[in-house]
């Protein structure tokens, strides 16, 4: 049976360091602030901004959660950015998606202070993760996964790593951290989607498998190799009348089915989940010392 890469007890000492870093900083007088806008009422962006305004203040941080309405004007919602822009108590900034349709996505994080973009969406950020240069700020999924894996004593140097998903979110963002010349790097990266010929054949073929394309329970046995590391970053809803919400949470991983024959995996929830959350937390304490 694979070994299993607890997420939740990763984070925890993730926290553990930041809770130090924070410590020092108030010591100075500084104390890190986050804001997170949901616009609308999404049930699971809800959940989401919950999680993440609830954590910040355990840690400490200065949080600031604020709810707009579904009817809200671009306009209207460009003008809440450049408050938390100015605002000197707000170091990160993170905008829930998705938001709803009259608004445009991008120009929303175009519009966000590069230096409070905590999320790492904004073009100077990737263009900073593209360059390698430490300053920008990396995409809180793609670098939990590479913190999961550094953690987990897992060599990602020389590796083959084959990541199932092309998003901006997760898959491009992540291909360039994994093949940067440095530490907790170095890896030889594979992108496959959709369109991509003899999928089986290169994931088969891949010491790492990273698992981001949102369909449940996709990657099976016949996808991996004996003893390879598996991550799966999907958390999809699927009916179960057992469960008393009717539904549970699965990755894209069919986890009985490849279990037993990858050597490490991280499971749906408590894999990559937590750890998404706590370098959100990272890179706010980033943005902080930046910023000073």
């Amino acid at each position: 049976m694979a070994k299993l890469i607890d997420g939740r007890a990763i984070a925890e000492k993730v926290y553990l360091d930041l809770r130090r870093e924070i410590a020092e900083l108030k010591s100075r007088g500084l104390t890190p602030g986050l804001a997170v806008v949901l616009v609308g009422d999404n049930p699971a962006s809800r959940t989401y901004v919950r999680s993440k305004d609830k954590m910040s203040r355990e840690l400490g941080l200065h949080s600031r959660k604020l709810e707009l309405p579904a009817s809200i004007k671009q306009s209207e919602l460009l003008a809440r950015v450049e408050e938390l822009n100015r605002d000197p108590a707000i170091h990160g900034i993170l905008v829930q998606s998705p938001p709803p349709k009259q608004i445009d996505e991008a120009a929303i994080v175009r519009a966000l202070d590069p230096r409070k973009d905590v999320d790492g969406f904004h073009p100077e950020n990737v263009a900073k993760l593209a360059l390698g240069d430490p300053t920008g700020f990396v995409p809180c999924t793609p670098l939990g996964i590479q913190r999961l894996l550094v953690e987990s004593k897992i060599e990602i140097a020389g590796a083959h790593v084959a990541v199932i998903g092309r998003s901006m979110i997760v898959g491009k963002p992540l291909a360039l951290l994994l093949m940067q010349k440095s530490k907790g790097a170095n890896a030889t990266v594979t992108v496959v989607h959709s369109q991509s010929r003899n999928l089986e054949e290169i994931t088969r073929s891949a010491d790492i498998v990273i698992a981001a394309i949102g369909r449940a329970g996709f990657v099976k046995s016949q996808h991996v190799r004996e003893g390879a590391v598996i991550v799966d970053v999907g958390i999809n809803r699927v009916e179960d009348r057992t469960s008393e919400r009717g539904y549970r949470l699965v990755g894209d991983v069919d986890f009985d089915d490849v279990a037993g024959k990858a050597g490490a995996i991280t499971p749906v929830p408590g894999g990559v989940g937590p750890m998404t959350i706590a370098m959100l937390m990272a890179n706010t304490v980033k943005a902080c010392r930046q910023i000073l």
